[in-house]
């Protein structure tokens, strides 16, 4: 009784605090608009960028695919037992080959891959230098990696080069993290001075480009690739479920990681594979998506649109992608922002603490290129108002 009632005063703290979370019912949705405990809404809380998840005519063609093969809907055990479908070695196969790598390794989730990949790689003699705003998944594998690890501040790559330059010669080994959109802020990291200071201190670097993949790059293959560095990084990282509207993740790495990783990532080894049926769908939206140039450009223009609209009401944005976060700073005024947009129809949900830090809560803004400015035009007099 005195651990219920621990819990319960600090879920009456996070009420009183406008931290508290509760799971939404979600019910019937299609295109831009989603069913939200009833309410019909524009979605403006979705992380498929390209529309890909309600592309009618994609799905038409994967449904008879998927009635002719008998993909099976589990794999009903790890990879390295029985759950290995061929499915595996062509999707693995065509994201070295977009790359241009030596190899690509398939895992069950973003997360999966962020609290798995630095501790095999790393042990105690070994450091690791993130960047301050990384996400929740990448600072909970430094917590359980056994290297020590320090988190430079947000895109400071002159405090990064000091924690390099000190740090040399008392590791065996120095790893560098960073996303490379931002998923909270929706910048950028300068990838090009990252790849400059891995070769200078002899770091190894890993990028994860959850939300640049499908965004950026002539082939949607990230801000990696926009930026010309695909060769020049150790491992990149991607997600399937965000704008290639799938499920699952993958790295691209050399042939010699991948082999380490894959005898010694833990949430590699003791995971149920992923079912084919997800395998094959998502080869068909990688294979999309690499066209969607089109698509890129105006998600990007659009994004610029509302930004610009919504700084000229005095409102601090920030980011430079599709990502466009309205800064409030109190949670109040955050949840404020959001229940007057979701008068008018709207769901963009308030981002709190512990997510983001202490007095920057926001509304966090994702577009996809399946929208219009007419249909996000009054945001910027709404969030003001």
């Amino acid at each position: 009784m005195q651990f219920d009632e621990r819990i319960r005063r600090e879920l009456e703290e996070l009420r009183s605090i406008d931290r508290f979370r509760v799971i939404p019912d979600i019910g019937g949705r299609g295109g831009n608009q989603i069913t939200v405990d009833g309410q019909e809404l524009l979605n403006l809380s979705s992380n498929d960028y390209l529309g890909l998840g309600d592309d009618r005519a994609l799905l038409a063609g994967f449904a008879e695919e998927f009635s002719a093969s008998g993909y099976a809907m589990t794999s009903s055990s790890s990879r390295l037992l029985t759950g290995n479908h061929p499915l595996y070695d062509q999707l693995e196969g065509a994201l070295a080959a977009l790359y241009g790598r030596e190899a690509a390794l398939v895992f069950n989730s973003g997360y999966h891959a962020n609290i798995g990949i630095i501790p095999a790689l790393s042990n105690r003699h070994d450091l690791v230098l993130s960047d301050r705003l990384n996400h929740a998944s990448i600072i909970d594998g430094l917590l359980i990696a056994e290297a020590r690890h320090q988190r430079y501040r947000h895109g400071d790559y002159d405090h990064l080069e000091e924690l390099l330059a000190g740090a040399r010669e008392s590791c065996r080994q120095i790893f560098i993290v960073s996303e490379s959109v931002f998923s909270m802020d929706g910048d950028l990291a300068d990838l090009r001075r990252l790849v400059a200071l891995k070769k200078e201190y002899g770091a190894m670097l890993v990028i994860d480009e959850a939300h640049g993949v499908g965004v950026f790059g002539e082939r949607g293959l990230g801000l990696c690739e926009a930026e010309g560095v695909v060769g020049e990084i150790d491992i990149i990282t991607g997600t399937f479920g965000k704008a290639l509207a799938s499920t699952g993740a993958y790295a691209i790495m050399s042939s010699l990681k991948r082999e380490y990783l894959v005898n010694t990532m833990r949430p590699f080894i003791f995971t149920t594979a992923l079912p084919p049926a997800i395998l094959a769908w998502t080869l068909r939206t990688l294979k999309r998506q690499t066209s969607m140039q089109r698509e890129r450009k105006a998600l990007l223009e659009l994004a610029a649109e509302l930004r610009l609209s919504l700084a000229r009401r005095g409102l601090e944005v920030r980011g430079e992608s599709h990502i466009v976060p309205v800064i409030a700073g109190g949670n109040d005024r955050a949840v404020a922002m959001a229940a007057k947009l979701r008068e008018a129809g709207i769901l963009a949900l308030p981002v709190r603490p512990p997510t983001v830090p202490e007095n920057s809560a926001r509304i966090r803004i994702s577009l996809r290129s399946t929208l219009s400015w007419e249909e996000i035009s009054r945001i910027p007099e709404l969030v003001a108002g």
